[in-house]
C-alpha cells in the first residue's frame, strides 16, 4: 500500500432537491473530482465524489426557493494543515464557480467541511488501484 492509498478522499455532496432544476449536479461531481485531482494530494484510484439528493429539508425561513449544497470531504490521516487548507480551498473554489449563478439570488447556501478518519477505525479494499497503477 502506498502512503496516498491509505488516505481515502471521499467527497459527499448532500443537496436540496430543488437544485436539480438550477444546477448540473453531475457536472458538479466532475468539477469537484477535477479539483481533487489537481490539488495533488489524492491518488486517482481512491477519489470518490457522490451526490445525494435530499427531497425533505427545511432551510432558513422556509421559502421554497431556498437551496443548499453541503460538501463533506473525508480523508485519511497524515496530511499537514497546509495541505488540507489548500485542498479545501481548491475544492470550495470549484464549487463556488459551479454555483456562481445561484449566489446572485439570496436563496442559496454552500458549505464544505473536511474530516480526518482514524486509521484504526477505517477499513479499505480497492481493486481499482492495481489497474490505474499498471500492475
Amino acid at each position: 500500500m502506498t502512503p496516498l492509498e491509505a488516505r481515502v478522499p471521499h467527497l459527499t455532496i448532500e443537496y436540496s432537491g430543488n437544485l436539480d432544476a438550477q444546477a448540473d449536479i453531475a457536472g458538479l461531481c466532475r468539477s469537484l473530482h477535477a479539483a481533487m485531482v489537481d490539488c495533488g494530494l489524492f491518488e486517482l484510484g481512491a477519489i470518490r465524489v457522490r451526490a445525494l439528493r435530499c427531497d425533505d429539508y427545511a432551510v432558513a425561513d422556509l421559502l421554497a426557493e431556498n437551496a443548499f449544497a453541503d460538501l463533506r470531504l473525508r480523508i485519511g490521516a497524515g496530511r499537514s494543515a497546509e495541505e488540507k487548507q489548500r485542498a479545501g480551498a481548491m475544492i470550495f473554489a470549484a464549487a463556488c464557480a459551479h454555483f456562481a449563478p445561484l449566489f446572485e439570488a439570496p436563496h442559496f447556501a454552500l458549505t464544505l467541511d473536511i474530516s480526518e478518519l482514524d486509521p484504526a477505525q477505517s477499513w479499505k479494499k480497492n481493486a481499482i488501484h492495481p489497474r490505474l497503477r499498471g500492475k
